[in-house]
């Protein structure tokens, strides 16, 4: 993480590749992010199309020796051109709404490379997964278990699941974003989980085909991930003894990024034990990754309106506060700021805070940063996943524009709200 006397005007230490300094200016891909500005105004989320495309060619090149699906965690970010795009290069996807199932059907997912995650589908969704014939609902409670089977035998249609298993292993990330643990509403502990195995395959309405579980987010130690399995493998031979089969294993996702100064998850290592621990078993290896597709290709541009000091503080106010970019609020997170254009060696400390009413409303507190002028243009680094899709319209502030970069191709892909978009379907 990034201490409060270091600074950030480097390259090197910038998030991915493709937003890289040439000379004094910011670009991402072959695009000077002034000139985004110019264009699009400000805040405007930038994402680089070849950042995603390498990001999902790593981890598919590192699981090359396992029979695996990866399935795109839709949470992370759930904009069409990105499931698109993630599609076209053979992704499947996890989805934890009906919004969310609307949203990869609409961009032709295959059914069979869908998994419904969430503790809490209601009856809708649950038939809309069902009508559409996904790889399986990983079922999180005996009530959800019921439901399934109720709706599947009221619409006549057989319902694939698998259970998510609380395996109880501690991950050493966020407490809000940690779920693989008895104190975590996810899953159901390794016991439970065997009678409901016993109680699922009772029932003709559903169909057993896989055990499921997830750990957590922002995860950079393979440890956590190999104990997961291994607790998930001893639950299956289990069950297998006591004649249920399983087709796969879900594994989740969680795989930690670099968004400072952190070492990323070893994806290499990860797969390399993965495979060690799976040789001669027949299932199939499904995995989440949201964030470690799409967090480092995502910047979010804004601009400074102000710059404050008083006896104690100085504050750099911009144009871009917690209702767009939630994450240091929610969870505390670091993201590197960075000048669009290099003009100074020269720092100083600052809290770099949005024009919302609350105290709250920061995106970084205590930075070591280059002075930066009203006017100036600033970077916020590594907003992929988890950034426009928490933004919000409070102090009814419309949603910033989201623009996609390829190489020096430049595509609006969501126009900034409109004062009327916020007031729509509203009656006076």
């Amino acid at each position: 993480m990034v201490a409060p006397g270091r600074a950030e005007n480097s390259s090197r230490s910038i998030a991915m590749e493709y937003f890289q300094y040439d000379s004094h200016e910011l670009r991402c891909e072959n695009v000077r992010m002034a000139e985004l500005a110019t264009r699009f105004g400000t805040p405007t989320y930038i994402y680089s199309r070849s950042a995603i495309q390498e990001n999902f060619h790593n981890v598919e090149q590192n699981l090359r020796d396992l029979r695996h699906l990866v399935c795109y965690s839709v949470k992370a970010n759930s904009h069409l051109k990105i499931l698109s795009l993630l599609r076209n290069a053979g992704a499947g996807f996890d989805i934890v709404s009906g919004g969310e199932l609307a949203r990869v059907l609409q961009v032709g997912a295959k059914p069979d490379t869908i998994v419904f995650s969430g503790v809490g589908k209601n009856a809708a969704e649950i038939d809309a997964g069902l009508s559409a014939g996904i790889l399986a609902f990983n079922v999180e409670s005996a009530g959800e278990l019921e439901a399934i089977a109720a709706r599947s035998h009221e619409i006549k249609k057989r319902a694939n699941i698998s259970i998510r298993v609380n395996p109880d292993v501690e991950a050493d990330t966020h407490p809000y974003i940690s779920t693989g643990q008895f104190i975590h509403k996810f899953g159901v502990p390794k016991k439970e989980a065997v009678q409901l195995y016993h109680r699922a395959v009772a029932m003709p309405d559903l169909r057993v085909r896989g055990i499921a579980c997830h750990i957590g987010s922002q995860i950079l130690a393979v440890e956590p991930f190999v104990q997961a399995l291994e607790e998930i493998l001893d639950l299956t031979k289990s069950l297998t003894r006591e004649g249920i089969q399983m087709e796969f294993l879900d594994l989740g996702g969680g795989y930690g990024i670099r968004y400072v100064d952190e070492k990323p998850l070893d994806l290499g290592r990860l797969a390399s034990e993965l495979k060690r621990r799976l040789a001669g078993t027949p299932y199939r290896l499904v995995l989440e990754p949201g964030r470690a597709l799409v967090g480092n290709a995502g910047a979010l541009l804004t601009r400074v309106l102000y710059v404050k000091h008083n006896r104690r503080k100085h504050f750099v106010v911009v144009d871009a506060g917690m209702n767009d970019l939630m994450r240091p609020t929610l969870y505390g997170s670091l993201h590197q700021i960075l000048p669009v254009e290099r003009r100074t060696e020269e720092t100083f400390v600052a809290d770099v805070v949005g024009p919302l009413c609350e105290t709250g409303d920061f995106l970084a507190r205590d930075r070591r940063m280059p002075r930066v002028e009203p006017g100036d243009l600033v970077a916020v680094m590594t907003v992929g996943a988890y950034g426009y899709v928490l933004s919000s319209n409070y102090n009814s502030r419309p949603r910033p524009a989201e623009v996609m970069v390829d190489g020096d191709k430049i595509e609006l892909i969501r126009p900034r709200e409109r004062p009327e978009d916020l007031m729509a379907g509203e009656v006076m």
